[in-house]
């Protein structure tokens, strides 16, 4: 082979060389994350990525097609689609940022909720960490470079470095634990009422146990939360953490597992021939409603704290035992006996027995005795 000849196959090569690097092919089922080399912007100055054209990974994605592209200035990393399956749910953490307030747990997402527009993320003012929105089902083209994307089928995400591995296992693992990646579902049969705690927002004030409800208008689409399934409507209607007053009865709830989780207790019932009294843990402090007659304690108005004057009816009830305790009281005629080992249908009498008495002639009797009293 004269040299000539070797020119011309080295030219050659050079030729489909850049050929490969210039034009880019990306499959319709994957994005290309874009990483710029080098810049006559220089590198990124603040943050993880470059939004001003510098070198780093750029904000834009490339998705299905032929695209032209400086040879050697950039390098292509391929990604999946994110999908997430009917009936799950999918969680997002932000690599880019601002970062997270003293009182914060979770990224908001007011103006900055598109994850598939990284720069509008950015530029409106999203914060790094977990996100307080979460994806539903469907299929997403997001840069896998700015977001990770953890489902019950794994974490999508572009490795950077080691460290990250273990960060988004452990947020995983408390997902998993706590079930969030799929829905909350409370079904008739089960006589079931969800607890709601929240772990994100301002605390509660001092001395109180339970937050108060919030946001339950529709009529309010501001601050409407439907069940603390919008994090962001919750919080604008003054929404605080910790174990909420409100609760979930039947129904589907697509609901944040990082921001709120879900306890499930038991209904209320209470009987027929009962009445429920309610003892209030929580609510504002109201005048006394028992009336000057009345001596044995004070009553409140219902939703206050306190005892309510109000007592709950035969019935079932989504009753928050944790904001307040019901006791259930019988209107049929009871009937107490001091008897040994005989105990009438309330039991009531369950530790009564035979009254001991002294005669004048000292014999020491036991006197059986049954009582009925009259309830006003």
């Amino acid at each position: 082979m004269t040299w000539i000849e070797i020119a011309a196959l080295a030219i050659g090569v050079v030729i489909v060389v850049l050929l490969v690097k210039t034009f880019r092919y990306i499959p319709n089922n994957r994005v290309g994350i874009v990483e710029k080399r080098f810049s006559i912007r220089g590198s990124v100055k603040n943050g993880f990525i470059a939004l001003n054209g510098e070198a780093g990974f750029q904000p834009e994605v490339l998705r299905g097609g032929w695209h032209v592209l400086m040879p050697f200035q950039y390098r292509i990393h391929m990604a999946p689609l994110v999908t997430i399956p009917q009936g799950h749910l999918g969680y997002v953490f932000a690599r880019d940022g601002l970062p997270l307030q003293p009182s914060q747990a979770l990224g908001a997402n007011t103006t900055a909720k598109d994850f598939q527009d990284v720069r509008q993320f950015l530029n409106s003012g999203g914060q790094r960490g977990p996100q307080r929105r979460i994806l539903r089902e469907g299929t997403y083209a997001i840069n896998l470079a700015q977001f990770a994307v953890i489902t019950q089928d794994g974490v999508k995400y572009l490795p950077l470095n080691r460290d990250e591995v273990e960060i988004f296992r452990r947020m995983a693992d408390v997902i998993t634990h706590r079930r969030g990646f799929q829905p909350v579902v409370i079904k008739d049969a089960d006589d079931l009422v969800g607890i709601i705690t929240v772990h994100d927002g301002p605390s509660l004030p001092q001395g109180e146990l339970i937050a108060p409800t919030v946001g339950e208008d529709p009529g309010n689409p501001e601050t409407f939360h439907n069940n603390f399934q919008d994090a962001e409507k919750f919080l604008a209607a003054g929404g605080r953490r910790g174990r909420q007053l409100q609760v979930l009865v039947e129904g589907t709830y697509f609901i944040n597992c990082l921001f709120a989780t879900v306890e499930m207790i038991a209904k209320t019932i209470i009987e027929v021939g009962n009445v429920g009294v309610v003892v209030s843990y929580t609510g504002s402090i109201t005048p006394d409603l028992s009336g000057e007659e009345y001596k044995h304690g004070e009553l409140v108005a219902v939703g206050s704290r306190g005892v309510w004057s109000t007592a709950l009816l035969p019935g079932k009830y989504a009753f928050n035992t944790y904001a307040g305790k019901v006791i259930v009281v019988p209107t049929t005629n009871i009937i107490l006996k001091w008897i040994k080992n005989q105990v009438g249908s309330h039991r009531l009498d369950e530790n009564l027995s035979e009254v001991s008495l002294i005669t004048k002639d000292a014999f020491e009797p036991s006197l059986p005795l049954s009582v009925v009293p009259v309830i006003y």
